[in-house]
């Protein structure tokens, strides 16, 4: 498997040289309303045109480490060629979400034309620390959430009235917190810079913002294979929930930005995952671990499916990270609750 991986980086370190050298790799950005807002006037599905800004972790990665895993058909963390939550909600408001940054060559972040932030292992704020998560193919470079909204402000200066924001981030500190009691503090201090990272986007003219709160982390694969069954994971996605709540609360945002509600809506679906769709539940995954390097989403193709549709009937494409149907499940209740709202775009 280590073989694998090895002849892909080999092949994409030549492939990425000529494609940065055909691309000019000059990292220019565009400002905000101009390449990636669509340019005919057609009314989206979402009934306007917005332009999509995302900041967060591998749940919203549209791409960063693209360049070095579409060697083996992977890219984003799902079941690949699939896309994720935030692209099926770029489309649906007449936008393309794509990466700002992506890998390169020389394991450096370059950026890019994209307004997609989030990237795969990115913390709130903490150092980058893949935590052991496929540092020898991509390194330690993630950018969490807070070097995310600098970098878009050093880039655009100012959000927009045409701009929908979506954050969603937490899940890599609650994986990295460690056992209750001890990590109610790492958690805390997670969810409470995360709300002065929204006040940020706010004060720096963002008009519509999703909030995103954690999904059970305890009840995916990964949290029900753990010895408790899932239960540390559970409650510390609970507390960070609970205390980002309390965060946007005590720092004026509630009233300023639209939350929603991914733990809830997760439990429900897998109540009921039949009913949605699937076969499998969160008792198995779509891409097979023994096919798949190092078991992860991102280097999961339609040839490490367990079974060829596996992408539509599975929940999880990974231990973690959601199947392509889970994520267009996710984009529609997103798409749902923010036209709940009444809220009017201008």
């Amino acid at each position: 498997m280590r073989g694998i991986i090895d002849e892909a980086r080999i092949v994409v370190l030549a492939m990425t040289i000529s494609l940065l050298a055909a691309c000019g790799g000059n990292g220019s950005s565009p400002g905000p309303g101009s390449a990636t807002t669509p340019a005919t006037p057609a009314t989206p599905a979402g009934g306007v045109n917005l332009q999509i800004v995302s900041f967060g972790d591998s749940l919203s990665d549209v791409g960063t480490y693209a360049p070095i895993a579409s060697a083996v058909g992977g890219g984003r963390f799902t079941t690949n060629p699939g896309q994720v939550w935030s692209q099926d909600v770029a489309q649906y408001y007449g936008d393309t979400l794509s990466a700002a940054y992506t890998i390169d060559a020389t394991h450096k972040l370059s950026a890019q034309n994209g307004l997609g932030y989030a990237e795969g292992g990115a913390t709130v704020a903490t150092p980058a620390d893949q935590n052991e998560f496929l540092t020898d193919l991509i390194g330690d470079i993630e950018m969490p959430v807070s070097q995310q909204v600098s970098s878009y402000l050093s880039a655009h200066g100012r959000f927009n009235a045409n701009q929908l924001v979506l954050v969603w981030a937490g899940a890599n500190d609650v994986l990295r917190a460690g056992q209750l009691p001890a990590a109610a503090q790492t958690v805390a201090t997670a969810a409470n810079t995360l709300s002065q990272l929204v006040a940020q986007i706010v004060q720096n003219g963002a008009m519509h913002v999703v909030v995103i709160n954690l999904p059970n982390i305890g009840l995916s694969p990964k949290g029900i294979a753990s010895s408790d069954g899932g239960a540390n994971l559970t409650q510390l996605s609970q507390l960070f929930n609970s205390d980002l709540n309390a965060a946007l609360q005590t720092d004026g945002l509630q009233a300023k930005v639209i939350q929603i509600d991914a733990y809830t809506w997760l439990n429900q679906i897998i109540a009921n995952f039949q009913a949605n769709g699937f076969a499998v539940s969160n008792t198995s995954v779509a891409c097979a671990p023994r096919k798949t390097p190092d078991q992860s989403s991102l280097l999961c193709s339609p040839a490490t499916y367990v079974s060829a549709n596996a992408d539509q009937t599975y929940m999880f494409a990974d231990d973690l990270h959601p199947t392509t149907h889970l994520h267009t499940l996710f984009a529609q209740f997103v798409e749902r609750q923010i036209a709940g709202t009444g809220r009017p775009f201008k």
